[in-house]
């Protein structure tokens, strides 16, 4: 038979395991959820800076924004 004082450490160790395990899950989809935000926003940044120099070149705002993927509100803003 099993002690019993043994059990219940395979038992512990088995939930911290669990715990460790579930932190960790979470901890790695947060740092995902982060880093899409991050490269989605640099993205973004990214096109502004284009609209702005199309802007200056002299296109037609219809036409940046719809090249670019953007609304013609957000390119008539820079």
């Amino acid at each position: 038979m099993i002690d019993t004082s043994l059990k219940q450490k395979w038992d512990k160790k088995a939930i911290l395991d669990y715990a460790v395990s579930e932190a960790v899950k979470e901890a790695t989809t947060k740092t995902r959820e982060e880093e899409r935000a991050k490269a989605e926003k640099e993205k973004l940044e990214e096109k502004l800076r284009s609209a702005a120099e199309f802007k200056k070149m002299g296109l037609p705002v219809a036409d940046i924004a719809r090249g670019l993927g953007l609304s013609i509100e957000e390119v008539e803003k820079l």
